[in-house]
């Protein structure tokens, strides 16, 4: 049978496919707690109130860089969501079937991106 036959992944391929996205949701949990806990210490100002140049584009600095820690961490967060949801789909029975066209996604897809629902094809015909 080949794979445009198919309509679903096996369990055992299943398994395959959650073992992956757990190891990338583990990591990615630690990655955003990290995060986290270098936004919680960047949060913390000093005592020093004075009012120096150098301390304004100190500030400017901080204020940038938060900023960019936090768009990091939203897009963490986006990340494990999307792992979580591929969990779900996993045990509903829809994991790898995509949205759009309804044939399975290529496992190698899969591997590189556990938790999309778009085949190449029809991520490419959205271009």
């Amino acid at each position: 049978m080949s794979q445009e036959e198919k309509t679903a992944y096996s369990s055992v391929e299943l398994k395959e496919f959650e073992e992956i996205i757990l190891q990338k949701l583990s990591v990615a949990k630690e990655e955003l707690n990290s995060l986290k806990q270098t936004l919680s210490k960047s949060n913390d100002s000093g005592t020093d109130n004075t009012a120096s140049t150098s301390k304004l584009l100190e500030d400017g600095a901080d204020t940038l860089e938060r900023e960019s820690l936090n768009q990091l961490a939203g897009r963490q967060q986006k990340f494990i969501i999307n792992l979580e949801n591929a969990l779900v789909r996993i045990k509903n029975g829809t994991y790898g079937v995509c949205v759009d066209t309804g044939k399975l996604i290529s496992k190698e897809r899969l591997k590189a991106v556990p938790h999309t629902m778009h085949s190449i094809e029809a991520k490419l015909a959205k271009k």
